[in-house]
């Protein structure tokens, strides 16, 4: 039985304490934050100090390895260890490290005296498994190294060196080189690690507890506390999205799983909605000496952006495909119309000309809103400035068309300027085109429009329908879904139109 095991029994009554502090060797008792909690008396001896001077202190406030160039790095070597210790839950040693300390002169002057330790750093674990406190146990070495330094003089004998055991310290010195070494590679490898742009996670075990994660994943999941939790508890909106399956597969089978664009739900900040994101990614197994698998190493990438790009690209794709369709129908369609008004070559040709540009400026219009609507008013004056700004006045408010409507439009009010000048108001010099428009039902929008002409000859209805009726209400009726009322009285032409503005969004 341990002594602390005999105490609890009764079966021997120790002072532990009083064993700590009779040690002939040096120890001193650390917290995990590296102050001194104790030290017993050969510590104090060797270090030339009082429990009252260090006790309570941080360890490299006492102890700050004096001046020099060497004294930071003596420093970084002890701190170093006993993080490894403390962090790691093991052992570990320090076979050699330079560490200089005060010693008070008899004048009361302070000097420092090169001295050579090595070093053990012992965890000691309270109930829960936490580090309650580390045990440092030194020994000082300090003369077999001044004897190992002489006996590397020119004069002494090679022999001498063995004999003092200089070819032991000889490879500790190496053991601890490499040691440093490996510790700057892998520091410089957790650094790429944490650094990495894509996101980077390792987990341990079946049940794939984090044991570490870099600062893209932590992005990626909202930077919700995971580190030593298992991966159904860490992330409980993962469940039932397949991911965890996979996991369990790689752990199981031993082979890696790779996925690519694919879609998943997250909590990205607490208390949210789950947000859809995608993803490319590969868990990849991590074999321990065995060959046995004993945790997975999560690679990937965030390609929302992209997968968006690809479905917006495609989606444009599809409606230029729509948009082309639709605007060599409407091509079509004013040929046909055109050839049966007009049995002259030339006159078809005016005439088929005009309504293409007619088409062609509302799709200038359009092309600069990135295809995202046209107003209204930009729309009426392209299609009548040829006619002069003061013989057509336009009054209403900004109304921002849908691309449909636009285009639909657009050849409405070509046409409507087109007869007004070739019959109507605009034939006359004193005639007038008046448009008034207002918006109604702000819940489901709707267009009213009054086209008028003022000022122009006597007008009389049609004895037949031209090509330019139709026309108008085909997309108005059509096209539009709305209502479009012709009066052709003696003071003037009127055209009324009641259009909703919601269709195109709706469909």
């Amino acid at each position: 039985m341990v002594l602390k095991e005999l105490a609890n029994s009764g079966g021997l009554a120790v002072d532990l304490a009083s064993a700590f502090d009779a040690s002939p060797n040096p120890y001193v008792l650390l917290t995990p934050d590296l102050r001194i909690a104790g030290a017993n008396q050969a510590y104090l001896d060797v270090t030339n100090s009082t429990h009252a001077a260090i006790v309570g202190q941080p360890l490299f406030s006492a102890f700050d390895s004096g001046p020099g160039e060497e004294a930071p790095e003596n420093v970084r070597q002890v701190r170093a260890s006993l993080e490894r210790a403390r962090d790691t839950r093991q052992r570990d040693h320090l076979p050699l490290v330079k560490f200089r300390i005060p010693r008070i002169l008899e004048d009361g002057s302070r000097v420092f005296e090169d001295r050579y330790w090595s070093a053990t750093h012992t965890p000691m674990l309270d109930d829960a498994g936490e580090v309650a406190f580390i045990l440092q146990h030194t020994t000082d070495i300090s003369e077999l190294q001044r004897l190992r330094e002489a006996a590397r003089a020119p004069e002494s004998a090679g022999a001498i060196d063995l004999m003092l055991g200089g070819a032991v310290l000889g490879r500790a010195e190496q053991v601890q080189e490499a040691n440093r070494r490996l510790e700057t590679e892998r520091n410089r490898l957790m650094d790429m690690f944490m650094q990495a742009p894509g996101f980077v996670a390792v987990l341990s075990g079946p049940d794939h507890v984090f044991q570490m994660h870099n600062a893209a994943y932590a992005q990626l999941i909202g930077h919700r506390d995971i580190a030593g939790k298992p991966v159904r508890e860490a992330l409980p909106e993962v469940v039932n999205q397949s991911y965890f399956e996979f996991l369990d597969s790689v752990y199981v089978t031993g082979e890696p799983h790779q996925g690519r664009g694919s879609e998943l739900q997250l909590q990205r900040k607490p208390g949210a909605p789950l947000e859809t994101v995608y993803l490319n990614f590969v868990y990849q197994p991590i074999r321990d000496a065995t060959g046995a698998v004993a945790g997975i190493f999560v690679q990937g990438h965030d390609v929302t952006e992209t997968v968006r790009s690809i479905d917006r690209q495609k989606l444009m794709i599809d409606e230029l495909n729509h948009r082309v369709k639709n605007t060599l129908a409407t091509v079509q369609s004013i040929a046909m119309q055109t050839a049966r008004s007009h049995g002259d070559p030339r006159t078809f040709a005016e005439g088929f000309q005009a309504r293409l540009l007619a088409l062609s400026h509302t799709h200038d219009l359009l092309t600069r809103s990135h295809w995202e609507g046209a107003d209204l008013d930009a729309i009426l004056q392209h299609e009548t400035e040829a006619h002069g700004s003061a013989r057509v006045s336009v009054n209403g408010p900004h109304v921002a068309l849908p691309p449909a409507a636009a285009l639909s439009l657009g050849m409405i009010f070509h046409e409507l300027a087109t007869n007004a000048a070739k019959y109507g108001a605009l034939s006359a010099p004193d005639g007038r085109v008046l448009v008034d428009w207002s918006l109604a039902d702000q819940t489901r929008p709707r267009l009213q429009l009054v086209w008028r002409e003022v000022g122009g000859p006597p007008v009389a209805p049609p004895g037949r329908k031209g090509f330019g009726s139709r026309l108008i209400e085909r997309n108005v009726r059509h096209d539009l879904a709305g209502e479009v009322e012709l009066d052709y009285a003696d003071s003037g032409f009127t055209a009324t139109f009641s259009i909703p503005l919601d269709r195109e969004q709706g469909q």
